[in-house]
């Protein structure tokens, strides 16, 4: 996993702060697990558990691939890619074809003829139109550059969900280091308890010491079975929420890799530097680069909102044509009609009188037409058509809609930097946190060590003076507890440590790993 790509903000000032809490409190014996694990987003189907013990780079790997949260960000995320190539997709042209047919009964103008006519007309209008905008004051290329910015955000939010989900199961894995290491160490106790046992029944047959004495190793080593128990059922609930977190469908067969584990003591007294380790995070951390996306895609927004004040130009051409069914074309019917009959006339010479003559006429012919509906096809290319537009459209008053969503987006700008300066004072915050953790861990741990073997010396003494009947059975279980409680200590120092350093090696952009 790559370091960059591990967000440990909101991790180390809530969810991840509580790693170890729970053994923090833990007297000899480890703490009673939940009662309800936690419930991790998981994928749809939980995948089988594989063969081998986990490491934890193979646990963070495998919880990455099952997350559901996960999955569901990333399909969010091609919605978004969706909208980009959508807005991208705006600068082409626009195309569309159209064909209607209607029917008109009774008198009516005919679309294509614009004659009145008193019969059923079928007409059919077929179109083909294209449009392109030329300006619309840049608000299509600065609604591509927003949204080019919300989908790098989004790939920023992924990165910080599977930074989250990495640090949850770093720390339930350490949990399970730490509750197993705490097994092992009760198991030693019980094994203690019980040479103890043994070794009070023979002194109390040689007279040595009280039946008092049996009775309170007795009781001892029963309290150390029963912290034995607890401690396993911590184990197993960790293992059981480890499980949940890689979505597996079973805790059955899960086993961890035990790592090997460095001596706080052997690493270099830690030093605070929060302002170094801040200015190396918030250039790696996806939430601090989705934050500042965020910012300039509002700044493109209040672009876009001002683009509304300018003009629109837009360009268009189209192709149109229709038939109708009333439509009808002369036809020539290849014979004469006589249209009229006249009369002929003679002139007398004498009189200088026209006077017709009988049964005598001049017939007038013309050629003979029909109508005949006018052909589909013919039609459609009689009618052909086209046309060119140019459209400007000014903006002039629009009830203020303009002027209000500029000043909504410029109200969306300085909340976006508002958040931007929120999310880098919680980065800041977690990391000292994490610094002031981290030493306070190691310096614990070097004091719990102390202890230990001081405590180690008195129960030795403890131990002697016990079997030789110069010590009773209360004082002596009150040493022993004492050494246990402090061993106990230690490890939680040291496990609270392990992690710390881990967290702020992360911030530095180091791998998850042990």
């Amino acid at each position: 996993m790559k370091p960059t790509r591990t967000s440990l903000s909101r991790l180390a000032a809530a969810g991840v702060g509580a790693l170890l809490a729970g053994a923090a409190a833990l007297p000899v014996a480890a703490q009673q697990p939940q009662s309800t694990p936690a419930q991790p987003p998981a994928g749809t189907l939980p995948a089988a558990a594989p063969s081998g013990p986990y490491t934890l780079r193979r646990a963070v790997d495998v919880a990455l691939q099952n997350n559901l949260t996960i999955r569901q960000q990333q399909l969010t995320n091609l919605n978004t890619d969706a909208v980009l190539r959508q807005s991208r997709a705006a600068l082409l042209p626009s195309a569309s074809a159209n064909a209607t047919q209607n029917w008109n009964y009774g008198t009516s103008v005919d679309p294509l003829t614009f004659q009145f006519q008193d019969q059923t007309i079928r007409t059919n209008n077929f179109s083909l139109n294209s449009q392109v905008t030329l300006f619309s004051g840049f608000q299509l290329r600065n609604t591509i550059k927003r949204n080019v910015l919300d989908y790098e955000a989004g790939l920023n939010d992924i990165e910080k969900s599977k930074n989250d989900i990495a640090l949850n199961v770093a720390s339930s894995y350490l949990q399970l280091v730490l509750a197993q290491e705490i097994v092992r160490a009760n198991e030693t106790r019980v094994n203690s308890s019980q040479q103890q046992v043994s070794r009070t029944q023979k002194l109390l047959k040689a007279g040595s010491v009280a039946e008092s004495n049996l009775l309170d190793s007795q009781a001892q080593q029963a309290s150390d079975e029963l912290n034995v128990i607890t401690a396993q059922n911590q184990v197993a609930f960790y293992k059981l929420q480890l499980a949940q977190l890689l979505n597996l469908s079973s805790a059955t067969g899960f086993e961890i890799e035990v790592p090997t584990l460095p001596d706080p003591d052997d690493e270099v007294l830690l030093t605070a530097d929060p302002d170094g380790t801040y200015d190396t995070a918030q250039g790696l951390m996806p939430e601090v680069k989705a934050a500042d996306l965020r910012v300039e895609s509002a700044l493109r927004t209040v672009e876009v909102a001002r683009g509304a004040y300018y003009p629109r130009l837009t360009f268009g051409g189209g192709l149109f044509s229709g038939y109708s069914s009333s439509r009808t074309t002369p036809v020539f019917t290849g014979e004469l009609e006589e249209t009229a009959r006249l009369p002929l006339f003679l002139e007398d010479p004498v009189t200088k009188v026209r006077v017709p003559v009988p049964n005598t006429y001049a017939i007038a012919f013309q050629p003979g037409f029909k109508s005949l509906p006018d052909g589909f096809f013919s039609q459609v290319k009689s009618n052909y058509g086209k046309q060119l537009q140019f459209n400007l459209s000014v903006p002039i008053l629009n009830g203020l809609q303009v002027r209000t969503n500029v000043q909504r987006s410029e109200i969306g700008v300085k909340q976006n930097q508002l958040r931007a300066e929120q999310t880098r004072l919680q980065l800041r915050q977690s990391i000292q946190q994490a610094y002031a953790d981290a030493i306070g861990a190691q310096r614990r741990y070097s004091a719990a060590k102390r202890q230990t073997e001081a405590l180690t010396t008195a129960y030795r003494n403890a131990e002697i003076r016990f079997n030789n009947g110069l010590l009773n059975g209360t004082d002596f279980n009150i040493a022993k507890n004492n050494l246990y409680g402090a061993e106990s200590s230690m490890i939680q120092a040291k496990y609270e440590f392990i992690f710390r350093r881990k967290v702020l090696d992360f911030y530095q952009g180091r791998a998850l790993d042990l």
